[in-house]
Order: structure tokens, then sequence, then C-alpha cells
């Protein structure tokens, strides 16, 4: 069942934006660190939007690391640790379902001091096993734990959300 469509999406999109600058107004930049590779689109499509309404630099990284197996490989923060120092840093994802692929990808913030952490996602799924909060959400949704949350935001003609 498709719960939100392109046009959704992108009112989603530049709602958080809204939201991020409005609780960030001060921040000299702003470090959205999106999470492989629906991350790293969703917090692409987040930075464009920002762009648009503010002067403040916006940057852009990738946090790699394995969900099934988050301690199976090392995780990676693609930039620089020391450009991230007394930075904003926005952790980005496509959906939070139990919070332990975002619980993990705060592994290598912890070896840099930040000004503040937070965390946007598309979709918050109600049931989280891991001690994470979501700072700012396009839908948020009380599912079984037995249904899917397919996110299809790259390499796609048409964006779109479904529930499986």
């Amino acid at each position: 069942m498709k719960i939100l469509n392109q046009r959704q999406i992108q009112q989603k999109i530049k709602r958080l934006a809204i939201e991020i600058l409005e609780h960030n107004l001060r921040a000299e930049e702003i470090i959205l660190a999106g999470i492989n590779n629906n991350g790293m689109v969703f917090a692409e499509l987040l930075m464009q939007e920002l762009i648009n309404i503010t002067d403040i630099s916006i940057t852009v990284t990738r946090i790699r690391l394995n969900p099934a197996k988050p301690l199976s490989s090392e995780i990676l923060l693609e930039m620089p640790p020391e450009q991230a120092h007394d930075k904003v840093i926005i952790i980005v994802d496509d959906v939070a379902n139990t919070g332990r692929t975002i619980f993990y990808a705060i592994k290598p913030l912890l070896e840099i001091l930040p000004k503040k952490v937070e965390v946007a996602v598309l979709v918050d799924r109600t049931h989280k096993s891991f001690p994470i909060r979501v700072d700012y959400y396009g839908i948020s949704l009380a599912t079984t734990l037995k249904e899917t949350i397919n996110v299809e935001i790259r390499e796609v003609a048409e964006r779109a959300v479904f529930l499986n």
C-alpha cells in the first residue's frame, strides 16, 4: 500500500528543512550525515531544500555501516573528523525502525566533539528497541512488527513510500 507519493515526499522534505533551520538558526554550518544509500539520497534532498531557504553552510557526508551486522566492519564517517568538530550534525536515514542503525551510526561521532547531534528520517516507526529519539520526521507510523516500510527514493522514476 502506497503511503506517500512523490508530491507528498517533496512536501515532507520542505517542511523538514524548515524545521531543521528553525532549530539551528544560530549554526554556522549544518552537516547532514546520510546513512548508506537511501539515507544519503534523503540527505541530499534535504540539502537542496535547505540551500533554497538559508545562507547557513550546508554540508553532506555519508556514514557507512552494515545495518544487519553493524559490528562486522568499521563504521565510517566520510569526512575528516576535524571538519565535524563543534558543528551541528544531523544523522539522516529513510526509516527509523528499531533505532539500531541510527544507534550504531553515532559511533564515529564519539571520536569528535560536535556542537549538537540530531536525527532526521522520512518515516519514523514507533517501536524502538534502542535509546534513539528522532528529532525530525516526515511521517510517524504505528505499524505491526511484521509490516515493512519500503522507501523508493533513488534511481526510480517516481519517489514513493510503501507499507507492506
